[in-house]
């Protein structure tokens, strides 16, 4: 109850960065004299920019979703429970696999997966320039669709840069062994040529046990910024060595009930035997993920007069790695034929390589601007598992000898689009103007695999062709203060690996597939409006987002952690975003946001097993679920309030974040669900005077930072699953994600 009181208090709530929506246009203009192939788009009420500044406010380690926390109807988790490890995120209740995510233009999407891995990228924040979140559809951007927002990333930005050289240290430290070291180079060349350079090294713990995390990442560019021509030279990329930490728990121990340790982690777990006949558990040491990742890209544009302008980007990523576990399983699950269990250790490896270009040319001239714009991408991945290791056996196979290959598989997928987008200022005064925005595009998807399936050892070859036409359109008034905005879009949507692993069983006899998943396809509608005065905003969303064939995560999962997901014909979410600021005092601002939403599924349909009991698992029959209910992992209420003191070099921030109850299925169970909770992160800095102290104007600049995160200590879970099953007391079979309570770190930043 104390959630919803907190809920309702926050109701008139903003997001961090509404004060500066009134201040996109001129933005985006801005970034268009220089950087020529920064998209056409339609500045809505559901965008939220976010500044290199605020994107690092808070930056000790944790991945870049974490950072993103002020952005209104956006959750995270992370398996670790502080966000160093793999970390995910939620816009509007819709996962992360179905969030648009580009750097420069370019898909960081996987192709086969459709999810961003930023534990490959840990730091990245402190290389973008410039983030911009969209929820909703949008506008069209390259890779997969946008199908509950967008993330947009820019890592040069030749404005903001210093026009010097520029030098940057930066170091913390903190609870759970967490570290966190970064150096950066900004260096001015002679004849307009500019470089920069990173290096992050980040190591945690973790807050469960074995969790720990070894990451490194790095960042290069070199540029020529010419009056008319720019040539950027991007390298980035990272190496990660992370502890599983997704098994998930039980409702005790990831709420601490009954003095329950809510750092216990059962991944790695075994039974060992004496020589007495008694078992214990053990946990092996390597239960671990390890890849790398590294990108390049190379961009050319070039303004041929004041109204045409050409952008081409080629890029290529290439990854590698593997996660190793020792559990026990049948050793058919290694392709050895025999229902005996034993333990095993064994790699899934994954080696994939994405390149391709993207071609873009805009027009700009007082009435209209105009983008045409094409891209191409190839995915190549190979997957395959090892045996390394099995108990009681020397070999899986006579005269095989170790690692013994038992699976591979491999993909390839082809992901093409082209675009028209329009602006067309209909009234264009200084202090008025309405624009028509429209956005056509279509998208070709041809994704193919042939192989061993990993999970049940069956052959899954599968060729699928997609040919989705994308159309958008939108209207801007803006008025002084007032800006109101309506818009609706169209955006079609591939199943992931996942979907097709899951689902499909292929009857080789027959050629034929069984349960090969849908295409998605969303409507959304969006209507908002905003005013902004010199000491305060408001602002108001409206959206409706139907869904047809929408694949819909049950809350089930498979051995690694991925979520299961099954198509639903009909399913909507609806929901209201309500933002405000104001500036309090010269050195006082608050900010919050409010999202109320409802998201349901129609005519929906579940069987659930019927048990006895958790101790002998008798199965009883069936019972099912029928009718419209809630869809999983999606809250009906999120608030975020940021209250913001700036004086005389002393900055700090107390930011507090409220989430309300999530069904951890589509049951609508209460006996499967996340329990609301709130948490206050609170962030000091202090920028030492040491120009006055040296009485030099050009002496370092040293800002010391204190993170302190859920500073009263609360106890939740954000994340978690369920089975299909239900007990005869009503008791259900759930696990959760629990995340740290509080957790402090300090730190400098040192720049010269």
């Amino acid at each position: 109850m104390k959630h919803f009181t907190i809920l309702l208090s926050a109701a008139l709530a903003a997001s961090v960065v509404a004060h500066a929506q009134s201040d996109t246009t001129t933005l985006f203009q801005e970034l268009e004299e220089v950087i020529v192939n920064a998209p056409i788009a339609q500045v809505t009420n559901s965008q939220t920019t976010v500044s290199y500044e605020l994107l690092n406010r808070d930056n000790t380690g944790q991945n870049l979703p974490y950072l993103l926390s002020t952005v209104p109807a956006l959750l995270t988790t992370s398996d670790d429970g502080l966000g160093v490890g793999y970390t995910y995120f939620r816009l509007r209740g819709t996962d992360h696999t179905r969030i648009n995510a580009t750097i420069n233009d370019v898909p960081l999407n996987d192709g086969e997966s459709q999810t961003v891995f930023w534990v490959n990228m840990t730091d990245l924040a402190s290389s973008t320039t410039q983030l911009q979140v969209q929820r909703g559809v949008g506008t069209s951007t390259n890779g997969s669709a946008s199908f509950g927002g967008s993330i947009n990333m820019q890592t040069t930005d030749p404005l903001t840069a210093s026009p010097s050289n520029r030098f940057t240290v930066s170091f913390n430290g903190g609870m759970y062994n967490t570290f966190r070291e970064m150096l950066s180079a900004h260096l001015v060349l002679p004849n307009d040529w500019r470089v920069n350079a990173r290096f992050t090294k980040v190591n945690s713990d973790g807050f469960l046990y074995r969790t720990a995390s070894d990451l490194y990442s790095y960042y290069a560019d070199l540029g020529y910024y010419g009056a008319r021509t720019q040539v950027v030279a991007r390298f980035f990329g990272g190496s990660e060595r992370t502890g599983m930490g997704w098994n998930g728990v039980d409702y005790n121990t990831a709420y601490g009930i009954n003095g329950a340790d809510r750092r216990y982690n059962p991944a790695g777990a075994y039974t060992v035997t004496d020589s007495q006949g008694n078992d214990s558990t053990a946990y092996y040491d390597n239960q671990t993920d390890n890849y790398a990742q590294q990108h390049a890209q190379l961009s050319i544009n070039h303004r041929f007069n004041s109204q045409w302008s050409l952008s081409a980007t080629a890029h290529y990523t290439h990854g590698a790695g593997y996660y190793e576990q020792f559990k026990r399983k049948k050793l058919s699950y290694w392709g050895i034929l025999s229902s005996e269990k034993t333990y095993g250790m064994y790699r899934k490896n994954l080696d994939n390589h994405f390149y391709g270009a993207i071609l873009s040319a805009k027009y700009l001239s007082e009435p209209l601007d105009l983008q045409l714009g094409m891209a191409a991408h190839h995915y190549l991945g190979d997957h395959f598992g090892t045996l390394h290791y099995l108990a009681n056996s020397p070999s899986p196979i006579s005269n095989s000898p170790y690692p013994y290959e038992y699976y591979r598989n491999s993909a390839n997928k082809i992901d093409a689009n082209t675009y028209a987008k329009l602006n067309w200022r209909i009234i264009n005064r200084a202090q008025e103007s309405l624009t028509l925005y429209a956005d056509l595009q279509y998208r070709y998807v041809r994704y193919s695999r042939d192989g061993i399936n990993d999970e049940d050892m069956t052959d899954l070859p599968l060729t699928v062709n997609y040919h989705f036409f994308n159309p958008k359109a939108g209207l801007t008034y803006r008025n002084k203060g007032h800006l109101l905005s309506a818009s609706f879009a169209v955006a079609n949507r591939e199943p992931s690996r996942n979907n097709y692993k899951e689902n499909v069983l292929f009857d080789p006899t027959t050629n034929t597939y069984t349960g090969l998943p849908k295409a998605e396809t969303l409507y959304d509608y969006e209507l908002g409006y905003t005013f902004a005065h010199q000491r305060f905003t408001l602002g108001a969303n409206l959206y409706f987002m139907d869904y047809d064939n929408q694949l819909i995560l049950t809350g089930e999962y498979n051995d690694v952690g991925a979520y299961k997901t099954k198509n639903v014909k009909d399913s909507y979410r609806m929901g209201v975003e309500l933002t405000a600021g104001v500036q309090i005092l010269p050195w006082l601002r608050w900010d919050a946001n409010v999202v109320v939403s409802r998201n349901k599924i129609l005519n929906y349909h579940q069987y659930i097993d019927l048990y006895d009991n958790q101790n002998d698992w008798s199965w009883l029959g069936q019972d099912s679920v029928v009718g419209t209910t809630t869809i999983a992992f999606s809250p009906t209420c999120t608030a975020m309030s940021l209250f913001t003191f700036d004086t005389h070099g002393f900055t700090a921030t107390v930011q507090t974040q409220v989430v309300s109850r999530q069904f951890l299925d589509n049951t609508q169970d209460v006996n499967a669900m996340l329990r609301a909770y709130s948490t206050t992160n609170v962030n000091l800095q202090y920028l030492l005077p040491m120009q006055k102290w040296c009485n030099n104007a050009k002496a370092p600049n040293l800002r010391l930072l204190c993170q302190i995160n859920n500073i009263f200590n609360a106890k939740y879970a954000s994340n978690g699953g369920a089975e299909a099953s239900r007990f005869l007391d009503s008791s259900r079979c759930c696990w959760y994600y629990a995340q740290a309570g509080i957790n402090v770190h300090a730190g400098f930043t040192l720049t010269f």
